[in-house]
């Protein structure tokens, strides 16, 4: 099992007290992780990111670091530690250390392990959700298998970087053909004028977001019809709201694109009871 250490100001679980030279994660970006909204006092959507790290591991040939029914007496262990009620739970798994090689190292070799839990300032996000965020477009630079929830993203960083110099919040990946695939954080959605809520299909060219399937089944409750296809950047600013998708922002209300203002400026109703409702339809583990 892990150690938790206090670390920084918080508890922390861990491997080892600091990050190995020859750690994989530290010197290829060789990892995975997952992040996990804490509401309440309650895990939100735990299984299905347990599933989609389980995915992920896989993917990449990583094993698992722990059973993983052991991992959710961690992840709670580490949220108790820290007093979290409202916030989240970052888990992180690399492929463990070995000299450094491009190739994989010895089958047995030992997978590293992170998991962080901390407070959101629930005040500060209700401001966001009140005015609603800005986000800027780039054009697509990341490798083509962002369905995995790898911990290599610097395109990601430099997106969000260059959104934060424009006064903006979030970057939307626009691929060749025009079409916007995702947020450097999140998945990327459009009500249409007649209320249908339109997002890309989750294939290999966006990451299949939790929160981003979870809002099916509130979509499904409240009675809204949702489209998986691409839409345009220009469909996107003439559309009669737009939202944005995360663990960390349920459905946050986008009102500038590129300078220009969704509809009216303002957040829509739409996604507002998206977000209302969501809490209520999400799977709740206790913490």
């Amino acid at each position: 099992m892990p150690r938790i250490s206090y670390v920084n100001g918080r508890y922390v679980a861990h491997r080892d007290a600091s990050v190995h030279i020859e750690d994989r994660g530290f010197q290829f970006g060789d990892g995975v992780y997952e992040v996990c909204e804490i509401s309440r006092g309650f895990i939100v959507d735990m299984t299905r990111h347990l599933d989609r790290l389980d995915r992920s591991l896989t993917e990449l040939s990583i094993a698992w670091p722990m059973t993983r029914k052991a991992l959710t007496v961690v992840i709670r262990e580490v949220i108790r530690r820290n007093r979290v009620v409202d916030g989240l739970v970052y888990v992180q798994v690399t492929r463990g250390v070995a000299s450094r090689d491009f190739v994989f190292p010895r089958s047995d070799l030992q997978p590293s392990l992170v998991v962080i839990a901390r407070n959101v300032d629930v005040a500060a996000v209700a401001k966001k959700v009140e005015n609603g965020l800005k986000v800027i477009t780039v054009p697509e630079n990341r490798w083509d298998r962002v369905d995995i929830k790898s911990t290599g993203l610097l395109p990601n960083v430099l997106a969000k970087q260059k959104a934060k110099e424009a006064g903006c919040q979030e970057a939307w990946f626009v691929d060749a053909d025009g079409k916007v695939k995702e947020g450097g954080s999140s998945n990327a959605w459009i009500v249409t004028k007649d209320g249908v809520l339109v997002t890309r299909p989750a294939d290999h060219g966006i990451l299949r977001g939790i929160t981003r399937t979870t809002l099916f089944d509130v979509a499904a409750k409240l009675g809204y019809k949702i489209e998986e296809r691409g839409f345009s950047v220009a469909e996107a600013k003439a559309a009669r709201e737009v939202f944005l998708s995360s663990a960390t922002t349920i459905a946050m209300p986008i009102v500038e694109i590129d300078g220009q203002p969704v509809a009216n400026g303002h957040p829509g109703t739409i996604t507002l009871s998206l977000r209302q409702a969501f809490f209520d339809i999400a799977e709740k583990s206790p913490a």
